[in-house]
Parts: C-alpha cells; sequence; structure tokens
C-alpha cells in the first residue's frame, strides 16, 4: 500500500521535511489561507497535518496535531497512518517535494561543494531532485534521521 499523500500547514513544516525523507508525498501550504489549503487537499486527495483546530474542523481529511514537538507530531501522524514508512527513503526532496533520481556523475560533470566526492568516487550513490537540482547521499545526517524515526514509529506501535 502506498503512503498516504499529506498538506502540511505552515505550523508544522519540519514535519513535512521528515516525512519526505521518509517518501511521502507532502506538499508544505506556505503562504496559503485556510480556505486554499482546504481546497487543494480536497482536489488531491491529500490529508491536512495542522495544529489549527479552525482548519481541522473544515477539512475532509485531517490529523490534528496537539503537540509543537517533532516527535510527538510524527507519532500522531504514524498512530492516524500507520502505513507511513518509518525509515529514510531516497524517493522525495525535503526542500521542494520534488521526485529523487538516481544521479550518475559523468567526468567533466560540475561537483558541487560539500558532497562526499571521494566516497561517491568509490560507489557511494547519489540521488538528484528532478525539480530542484538538491543532491543527497547517504551521510551521518541519514544515518541520524533513520535512528530518529525508527524510534519514534517503536514508541508509536501499538
Amino acid at each position: 500500500m502506498a503512503p498516504p499523500r499529506f498538506l502540511a500547514d505552515e505550523m508544522v513544516g519540519r514535519l513535512a521535511r521528515y516525512l519526505r525523507f521518509a517518501g511521502c508525498d507532502t506538499l508544505y501550504a506556505r503562504g496559503l489561507t485556510d480556505e486554499e489549503i482546504v481546497d487543494l487537499a480536497r482536489r488531491e486527495y491529500r490529508i491536512v497535518l495542522t495544529r489549527d483546530r479552525a482548519l481541522a474542523d473544515r477539512a475532509e481529511r485531517c490529523v490534528l496535531l496537539r503537540s509543537p514537538t517533532l516527535a510527538e507530531q510524527w507519532k500522531a501522524v504514524r498512530a492516524a497512518c500507520p502505513e507511513v514508512p518509518a525509515g529514510v527513503d531516497f524517493v522525495r526532496c525535503t526542500e521542494c517535494n520534488g521526485e529523487l533520481e538516481a544521479h550518475a556523475v559523468l567526468p567533466g560533470d560540475s561537483r558541487p561543494s560539500g558532497v562526499p566526492w571521494d566516497r561517491v568516487d568509490r560507489g557511494l550513490p547519489l540521488f538528484r531532485c528532478a525539480r530542484c537540482g538538491h543532491v543527497y547521499w547517504e551521510g551521518s545526517h541519514t544515518t541520524h534521521i533513520r535512528a530518529q524515526l525508527a524510534r519514534w514509529s517503536e514508541e508509536t506501535a501499538p
């Protein structure tokens, strides 16, 4: 079963990024009115994620998040939608929600700074966002996020 599609309001932007780490198609509703959020969620069959009770009351499908902490928000989403993956999957860009593609580095390609090119040259896979071009790889940050998601998901399990 595919993970659900989400629409996160401005109050839960960090949660949107973590859901994208897990491979969930998660739009971030920056600058949208409540009416626009409700309409977009209905048209694209998305679940609204919010801490705003008035918005939650208007949305057809919604998870009202009561806690301001990321860990508790993650647990609430997993409790409401247990099909949300508990691990990191290089599928979605955490910046723009675009789809990631395996990125082969060819001789002569530009090499943006910050990428561990010595490890890439030895076979470390790279992923690039088809929409914004952001580059991803398995590193210490990914390991940390993976451990957090696993811990939070275990704490959610029945």
